[in-house]
């Protein structure tokens, strides 16, 4: 069978399996998910072993330290990502939740009813947890999923999925609700963004690139979990010690995802205090500053931030840095410059604090808390499939809710249009 014809079959087996299992109950969607999450702890090392093998090929290929971290899994993330697959189970069914009720005036009774979206393809890059976390989801909110992740995690992507596979096998559930492309071959990506036959909806996870290239090619609908340029606002009412624990939680924590903090804005008034401190802080933890001549005037040593610097998403100890003249100014940059991703101020002024939420236009928008926050997990959603930076139906972090649609249902008892 040559490609073309194996992911169209595999696009078809998905969406037959998505129509016959619309009857899955819940009770026993969950267990399943449990036997999940304790098969991923019990198989570990044969995920580690597979991990190890994308480790040294992407070593070998010079990739950065922050491209290493975000493929590496150890004991502790695959103990996290057990854990979420656990969390998804614990959460509320979404499907078959009536939205509305209402009775029209021919007496038809209308429900607007929560129901699953269908076949849902997940094309990401680096993450194997995504893996995981994905299948998850789409498993409990009732889809069908086809997964494609990048080459340089193929290994560690292709273990984990045998082991979700096994307990759907072992439950006597349809395996074709969770399909991998497993192949290197990018022609796989053209073929399956075609398959608009069958495949509902796109969701690209990776860089700049791929999001650009997917939704140049697809003829499904995409929402794109497009970069993360974050910021942290110090405002002047900002109590300073709080503001250098979030900024430096925001950008050293794990700087190679899309919710770590790119560029931070300080407003004149506190520049003098803050600025001097912070400097130290990112400088002994090994970031490379690039900032506006205020900030080159306050902090030495420090070279010229670019246009296109705030414009970056590092994923690095790299930081952009620019002292604004007030709030406002401040809101505009980010508006500007930023991913509408995540955004936070740092201000003891509630005033400030409103019109910030008020008026940054991102997924998230903070008051005293670091961005590292913007997470499905965290936000006490179980897992997620990405944080969505589009405005139609879905933003922000993208977990069971957000992968439903919804039909109307009528009942009726003989009525006829007159």
């Amino acid at each position: 069978m040559n490609l073309k014809k194996e992911v169209i079959a595999l696009a078809k087996n998905a969406q037959l399996a998505f129509r016959a299992n619309l009857g899955l109950t819940a009770d026993l969607k969950n267990r399943a998910l449990k036997d999940m999450g304790r098969s991923l702890l019990a198989k570990k090392e044969t995920i580690l072993k597979a991990n190890r093998k994308d480790i040294l090929a992407a070593s070998a290929s010079g990739a950065s330290p922050a491209f290493i971290d975000r493929l590496s899994l150890d004991d502790k993330r695959i103990k996290e990502m057990a854990d979420s697959i656990l969390e998804v189970a614990r959460l509320p069914d979404p499907l078959g939740r009536t939205i509305k009720s209402w009775r029209n005036s021919s007496g038809l009774k209308i429900n607007k009813v929560r129901v699953p979206i269908g076949v849902i393809a997940i094309i990401y890059e680096s993450r194997p947890n995504v893996t995981a976390e994905c299948a998850a989801l789409c498993f409990k909110s009732g889809n069908s999923v086809i997964l494609r992740g990048g080459s340089e995690a193929m290994k560690s992507n292709t273990a984990i999925y045998r082991i979700l596979k096994g307990v759907l096998n072992k439950r006597a559930i349809d395996a074709a609700l969770i399909n991998m492309v497993a192949t290197t071959d990018r022609a796989a990506v053209e073929i399956l963004l075609k398959l608009n036959d069958y495949i509902d909806l796109v969701i690209p996870r990776g860089g700049e690139s791929l999001i650009r290239k997917v939704v140049h090619s697809s003829l499904i609908p995409v929402i794109k979990h497009y970069k993360g340029i974050c910021h942290v606002y110090v405002d002047d009412w900002a109590d300073l010690n709080m503001a250098q624990k979030i900024c430096f939680n925001a950008k050293v924590q794990r700087p190679g995802v899309c919710n770590a903090m790119e560029s931070m804005l300080v407003h004149k008034d506190a520049a003098a205090r803050f600025l001097p401190g912070m400097a130290k802080m990112f400088r002994e933890a090994g970031v490379r500053m690039r900032g506006c001549p205020m900030t080159r005037r306050i902090i030495k040593g420090v070279s010229l931030a670019s246009d296109r610097d705030y414009r970056t998403e590092y994923l690095d100890l790299i930081v952009s840095i620019k002292v604004v003249n007030s709030l406002k100014e401040a809101i505009s940059h980010i508006n500007e410059y930023g991913s509408h991703h995540s955004d936070t101020i740092v201000t003891d002024n509630k005033k400030h604090g409103y019109e910030f939420l008020k008026y940054v236009d991102s997924a998230c928008v903070y008051v005293n808390a670091s961005t590292r926050f913007t997470d499905g997990y965290q936000f006490g959603l179980g897992a997620e499939i990405g944080i969505s930076t589009d405005k139609l139906h879905a933003r922000g972090p993208m977990a069971l809710e957000e992968l439903t649609t919804y039909k109307y249902e009528i009942i009726g008892s003989g009525q006829v249009r007159k």
